[in-house]
Protein backbone atom coordinates (compact mmCIF):
# COMPACT_ATOMS: atom_id res chain seq x y z
CA UNK A 1 0.00 0.00 0.00
CA UNK A 2 1.52 3.52 -0.56
CA UNK A 3 0.88 5.88 2.02
CA UNK A 4 1.41 9.65 2.09
CA UNK A 5 2.08 11.11 5.28
CA UNK A 6 2.14 14.56 5.98
CA UNK A 7 -0.34 17.96 6.99
CA UNK A 8 -3.34 18.31 4.96
CA UNK A 9 -2.73 22.12 4.44
CA UNK A 10 1.22 21.98 3.22
CA UNK A 11 1.32 23.52 -0.09
CA UNK A 12 4.15 20.44 -1.34
CA UNK A 13 1.68 18.00 0.32
CA UNK A 14 -1.03 19.55 -2.17
CA UNK A 15 1.27 19.07 -4.93
CA UNK A 16 2.72 15.68 -4.30
CA UNK A 17 -1.37 14.53 -3.88
CA UNK A 18 -2.04 16.32 -7.04
CA UNK A 19 0.79 14.71 -9.27
CA UNK A 20 -0.40 10.65 -7.33
CA UNK A 21 -4.22 11.81 -8.69
CA UNK A 22 -2.75 13.11 -12.19
CA UNK A 23 -0.83 9.39 -12.51
CA UNK A 24 -3.65 8.05 -11.13
CA UNK A 25 -1.74 6.24 -8.64
CA UNK A 26 -4.10 5.00 -5.63
CA UNK A 27 -2.78 6.08 -2.40
CA UNK A 28 -3.76 6.57 1.85
CA UNK A 29 -3.26 9.96 2.83
CA UNK A 30 -1.74 10.06 6.86
CA UNK A 31 -2.23 13.26 8.50
CA UNK A 32 0.43 13.75 11.33
CA UNK A 33 -1.50 16.02 12.96
CA UNK A 34 -4.92 14.29 12.84
CA UNK A 35 -3.99 10.30 12.52
CA UNK A 36 -1.05 10.49 14.57
CA UNK A 37 2.28 9.09 14.91
CA UNK A 38 3.96 6.89 17.01
CA UNK A 39 7.66 7.11 18.17
CA UNK A 40 8.63 3.26 16.67
CA UNK A 41 7.08 5.04 13.06
CA UNK A 42 9.53 7.55 14.10
CA UNK A 43 12.59 5.89 15.03
CA UNK A 44 12.62 3.17 11.97
CA UNK A 45 11.67 6.05 9.64
CA UNK A 46 14.74 7.67 11.37
CA UNK A 47 16.91 4.61 10.82
CA UNK A 48 16.05 4.40 7.07
CA UNK A 49 16.42 8.13 6.27
CA UNK A 50 18.23 9.82 9.19
CA UNK A 51 16.32 12.01 11.63
CA UNK A 52 18.24 14.93 10.83
CA UNK A 53 17.06 14.64 7.16
CA UNK A 54 13.48 14.04 8.77
CA UNK A 55 13.84 17.47 10.81
CA UNK A 56 12.23 20.55 8.89
CA UNK A 57 14.53 23.13 10.58
CA UNK A 58 13.14 25.69 7.60
CA UNK A 59 9.83 26.28 8.92
CA UNK A 60 8.08 28.22 11.29
CA UNK A 61 7.02 25.36 14.04
CA UNK A 62 11.18 24.99 14.63
CA UNK A 63 12.03 28.81 14.95
CA UNK A 64 9.66 29.40 17.18
CA UNK A 65 10.84 26.74 19.27
CA UNK A 66 12.28 27.75 22.82
CA UNK A 67 16.88 27.79 22.43
CA UNK A 68 16.59 24.87 24.48
CA UNK A 69 15.00 22.93 22.49
CA UNK A 70 16.87 23.74 19.02
CA UNK A 71 20.29 23.29 21.15
CA UNK A 72 22.59 20.28 21.39
CA UNK A 73 20.14 18.07 19.78
CA UNK A 74 20.37 14.41 19.94
CA UNK A 75 18.25 12.00 18.01
CA UNK A 76 15.91 10.95 20.79
CA UNK A 77 15.63 15.08 21.46
CA UNK A 78 15.16 15.14 17.66
CA UNK A 79 12.04 12.26 17.44
CA UNK A 80 10.57 13.44 20.95
CA UNK A 81 10.11 17.07 19.72
CA UNK A 82 8.84 15.97 16.07
CA UNK A 83 6.22 13.53 17.97
CA UNK A 84 4.68 16.83 19.93
CA UNK A 85 5.20 19.07 16.88
CA UNK A 86 4.56 17.04 13.89
CA UNK A 87 5.08 20.11 11.62
CA UNK A 88 8.91 19.69 12.30
CA UNK A 89 8.77 16.73 10.01
CA UNK A 90 9.96 17.35 6.44
CA UNK A 91 6.88 16.63 4.38
CA UNK A 92 5.63 14.84 2.51
CA UNK A 93 7.07 11.36 3.62
CA UNK A 94 5.53 8.61 1.15
CA UNK A 95 5.71 5.11 1.99
CA UNK A 96 5.71 3.52 -1.55
CA UNK A 97 7.24 -0.27 -3.02
CA UNK A 98 8.99 -0.62 0.03
CA UNK A 99 11.17 2.05 -0.21
CA UNK A 100 11.11 5.76 1.82
CA UNK A 101 10.90 9.24 -0.20
CA UNK A 102 11.19 12.58 1.59
CA UNK A 103 10.30 15.65 -0.07
CA UNK A 104 8.68 15.97 -3.21
CA UNK A 105 10.39 15.89 -7.36
CA UNK A 106 8.01 15.04 -9.93
CA UNK A 107 11.04 12.87 -11.18
CA UNK A 108 11.77 11.03 -8.30
CA UNK A 109 8.00 10.00 -7.81
CA UNK A 110 7.92 8.97 -11.74
CA UNK A 111 11.20 6.63 -11.21
CA UNK A 112 9.39 5.36 -8.05
CA UNK A 113 6.11 4.33 -10.12
CA UNK A 114 7.77 3.61 -13.34
CA UNK A 115 5.74 6.19 -14.89
CA UNK A 116 7.08 9.02 -17.80
CA UNK A 117 7.94 12.52 -16.12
Amino acid sequence: MTTLYGIKNCDTIKKARKWLDDNSIGYQFHDYRIDGLSKEQLKGWAKELGWEAMLNKRGTTFRQLPEADKEALTEDKALELMLSHPALIKRPLLAANGSLELGFKADSYAKLFEVAP
